[in-house]
């Protein structure tokens, strides 16, 4: 355990104060150990993961941060189920897309270069390129803070919609332990659905590609957009995608020439990026040391020297000048800790 340890070297925004504590696991009985006594003091806690998804205010965290570092990978597998991956919460998870590559697992490709660990991915239902973790999931093995127990929660029971699950709206109960994932086996990708990528492979939407291909074009795709992190390039001083795609209750509510994508439930997503872009706000807007990217409009970055304060005042604007264009609020994906927006 180390004291007022800075949490900017450990997020990939490169912001946040300092922790009065900080403790990093690397067993899972040590994870549970870790949060269980911090519970038992009364000691707020702080989950920290990859730190890709999070943005740390000036002031840091007061209580303990638990840096999860736990690893493992096991596997069992045939060709009638297919492979059932159990994943550590504490691996790496473009690692875990690499290796399924390798093993022909297929399902996770097209969520290639995503930063963080695995044990995040059920929590915000990571996705990216037409998929999303939710598809592949079986289960989620938890410490349940509230209950004091362990519990497996299969697919089913996790809650998961677009960018959330029951994990994430209810943060202080559970602590991901590991995820399976069930994954066919074969050399060929998950059908591609996103036409962007589609466009890019050179196949039908709907079609299927070599793993391999699928993953070299969304990284390519990724760093086009500033998405893959770099540490000489500022673009990627990010936590990724810094708003939601809106998802509006009638078609009528998405603006004349914006893209939307019906839902199965008769909303419609439309883009976050476009309604940035066409509410004024330019790739490259800078307030302070925070900029948004040069490459994507939803990625707000950090030119080297930004605080919380400047990220957040410059989502604030981005935040009202589509407001004031749309009448629509975007919603941060980001976990704010200890500052607001």
């Amino acid at each position: 355990m180390r004291t007022h340890v800075s949490l900017a070297d450990y997020t990939t925004l490169r912001i946040g104060g300092s922790a009065d504590k900080f403790i990093e696991v690397t067993t899972e009985d040590d994870l549970i150990t870790a949060v269980r006594d911090a519970d038992a003091a009364g000691e707020p806690v702080l989950l920290l993961s990859g730190g890709s998804n999070v943005v740390i205010g000036d002031d840091g965290f007061r209580g303990t941060v638990v840096k999860i570092a736990t690893s493992g990978i096991r596997v069992e597998s045939d060709l009638c189920s297919g492979a059932m991956v159990h994943v550590a919460a504490g691996e790496d998870w473009d690692g875990v897309v690499q290796r399924a590559i390798a093993e022909e697992w297929s399902g996770l490709e097209s969520m290639s270069g995503i930063p963080g660990l695995a044990g995040s991915t059920p929590v915000q239902n990571v996705g990216a390129y037409g998929h999303e973790v939710a598809e592949t999931i079986a289960s989620v093995r938890v410490w349940d803070r509230v209950a004091g127990r362990l519990e497996t929660i299969f697919a089913a029971e996790c809650g998961f919609s677009y960018r959330n699950s029951r994990f994430k709206a209810d943060p202080s109960r559970y602590v991901v332990l590991e995820v399976t994932f069930q994954l066919t086996i074969g050399d060929l990708s998950a059908p591609v659905g996103y036409a962007e990528l589609a466009r890019v492979l050179d196949v039908e939407p709907g079609s299927r590609a070599p793993m391999t291909d699928v993953r070299e074009a969304v990284l390519g795709l990724r760093r086009s957009k500033g998405m893959v992190l770099d540490p000489a390039d500022h673009d990627t001083w990010s936590a990724g995608s810094f708003f939601t795609n809106p998802i509006l209750d009638t078609p009528a509510e998405v603006p004349a020439g914006a893209p939307q994508w019906p839902q199965p439930d008769g909303r419609v997503k439309t883009s976050a990026a476009w309604l940035i872009e066409h509410a004024g706000v330019s790739k490259g807007f800078t307030i302070g040391a925070a900029a948004v990217s040069t490459k994507h409009t939803l990625a707000l970055t950090n030119r080297g020297t930004a605080t919380a304060k400047e990220l957040l005042t410059l989502a604030t604007h981005v935040r009202t000048q589509v407001h004031h264009s749309f009448n629509i609020t975007l919603t941060n994906e980001p976990v704010l800790v200890n500052c607001t927006l």
